[in-house]
């Protein structure tokens, strides 16, 4: 399912929003320039330097590095960015042009009416604290992966879980994909985003069960840590939410 419109319009213009779009943006193809590819985004050495893994978080002082063909992780391995700076770089990187196109578009769908009710500095910060949530549960499920992530879908959580307690009764316009179908469907925001989280959560608890299983290298519990952020921390930053978003402002087909 992808969203393409609501029937809640901006009152102010999202530049906060535009912004993290362009800054995602901007990093994606500074990054290619170091090697990489659009389908796959940036090389593995990036990834590893910039990246965040769970492992250095709970072993400060600790790094890893690439030694050969091998990921080694343990003591000092070179020149590496500092632990905390990774946490943030890591929500500006993505594993190529269709990682980086559906986060922004969830960003820019969701993220204008979020940031329209909490204005730009409290959706900075209620952002960034999103993804260090969304961080903190992928590496609490397991303390020791040396596996990096990287994304801005944590952070985009967050802004799901705070737009459905705002707008719950909102109008989403949606393309809902059927194998080789697709249709354009509307949707409440309510069912849109209660869908998308037991999606996270579903295939969450199936990479536990068969970690071996294929789960795309997604980190679902990241997923799950920032909705559960937005959900739990939108009323602290929300100061002027619209009440008279019920009728839809668009055709519907």
């Amino acid at each position: 399912m992808f969203p393409l419109k609501d029937n809640i319009p901006t009152d102010r213009t999202p530049w906060v929003t535009i912004a993290l779009i362009l800054a995602n943006v901007v990093v994606f193809f500074l990054q290619l320039r170091g090697g990489g590819s659009l389908l796959e985004g940036p090389t593995t050495q990036a990834v590893i330097d910039w990246g965040v893994i769970p492992y250095e978080i709970t072993n400060p002082g600790d790094e890893c590095a690439i030694s050969g063909t091998n990921l080694v992780c343990g003591g000092e391995q070179g020149d590496q960015p500092p632990t905390w700076a990774t946490a943030f770089s890591s929500m500006f990187m993505h594993g190529g042009i269709l990682h980086i196109g559906g986060n922004m578009l969830f960003l820019w769908f969701f993220g204008n009416n979020v940031e329209d009710a909490m204005g730009r500095v409290r959706f900075v910060a209620f952002y960034l604290l999103g993804g260090i949530a969304a961080i903190a549960l992928q590496t609490a499920i397991d303390l020791n992966a040396t596996v990096p992530s990287i994304g801005a879908s944590g952070a985009v959580a967050g802004v799901l879980g705070g737009y459905l307690l705002l707008y719950p009764r909102a109008k989403v316009l949606t393309l809902v994909f059927l194998f080789v179908f697709f249709a354009f469907i509307q949707l409440p925001a309510l069912l849109f985003l209660v869908i998308w989280f037991a999606q996270q959560a579903l295939f969450g608890v199936a990479d536990l069960t068969n970690p071996t299983g294929g789960g795309g290298g997604v980190a679902y519990f990241a997923h799950i840590g920032g909705f559960a952020f937005g959900l739990l921390a939108i009323k602290l930053f929300a100061n002027r939410q619209k009440h008279d978003y019920v009728q839809p402002k668009y055709p519907v087909y």
